[in-house]
């Protein structure tokens, strides 16, 4: 069911879109941050797949709903059943979208009070079709584990001029720059760089997960999500595909540092064997344009 309230604000720029399942105190955590952001006005589209309880309606979510409303936010909530793949219920997400910006954002994801008002000023600066942040991981910021210390060759690849498409595929060198978004490698780098509050750069990613800014309208010339008929019902890596094919005609970045954090709460998409990257063409032969 529906249930939109009216926003005392008009004009807005970004539809923050969030699609969740079973993690009613996560989402509760992801919404009191937009509650805190300083870029107003925004509208918040909530979509819950959880079959057999309303997430929206438990004790962690309805408070943070409510003030979010009161606040003039509108918060539109859907039920989205039965579940048809994450490729399908990102794609009825982008659907209810209206504004000129759609901020996919994950529902375990905690981000800085500016990153909304850092990220629109980041895309609508170079007219690219998307900006993201990468979600870092707390509890490896100071971690002594070799697995969470960058290795030598893992580094971030700088945007010099302006963002440009550029066709990244599994065979090419650009791929390789996913690792660079791994525990808090991009953290650890951006600090080696300088880069903090009031000074950021953009960057050159592969793909960003959990915390991206897409303009509407190049998300929806490259197709969306409309390929999940495409996929198995049970896949991964469908962000990446729709990140890929913007890129190709619009470029896309990763904003450093990234402002986004990971709850680190278990992944409700287990079973990744079917990752659509590697299932579907990604041709980015169809031209490129920066408008």
């Amino acid at each position: 069911m529906d249930r939109p309230f009216p926003t005392r604000a008009h004009g807005t720029a970004v539809d923050v879109l969030i699609p969740t399942y079973r993690r009613p105190a996560a989402l509760a955590v992801t919404l009191a941050c937009l509650l805190g952001q300083d870029h107003h006005p925004f509208r918040v589209v909530v979509s819950d797949q959880t079959e057999d309880d309303d997430v929206v309606e438990t004790s962690e979510v309805r408070p943070l709903v409510s003030v979010l409303r009161h606040r003039g936010v509108q918060v539109d909530v859907h039920k989205h059943l039965p579940r048809r793949g994450l490729a399908e219920h990102r794609q009825f997400l982008l659907d209810q979208a209206s504004a000129p910006y759609v901020l996919f954002l994950d529902d375990d994801v905690v981000i800085e009070r500016d990153l909304v008002s850092r990220l629109l000023a980041a895309i609508e600066r170079e007219r690219c079709g998307f900006v993201g942040s990468f979600v870092n991981a707390p509890s490896a910021v100071d971690s002594e584990n070799d697995v969470d210390c960058p290795p030598g060759e893992v580094d971030i690849e700088l945007w010099d001029g302006p963002v440009e498409p550029e066709v990244v595929l599994p065979e090419t060198t650009g791929w390789r720059r996913s690792r660079l978004h791994f525990a808090a490698y991009l953290h650890r780098r951006a600090v080696e760089r300088g880069l903090g509050p009031g000074v950021e750069r953009l960057y050159k990613v592969a793909w960003v997960g959990g915390c991206v800014l897409f303009d509407t309208e190049k998300l929806r010339a490259a197709g969306g999500f409309s390929f999940w008929p495409e996929l198995p019902e049970v896949h991964c890596g469908e962000d990446v595909v729709a990140q890929l094919r913007v890129m190709a005609r619009f470029g896309g970045a990763g904003l450093a540092p990234s402002g986004a954090w990971h709850q680190e709460v278990p992944t409700t998409t287990p079973d990744r064997d079917n990752d659509a990257p590697l299932l579907l063409e990604l041709d980015g032969s169809t031209g490129s344009s920066r408008r």
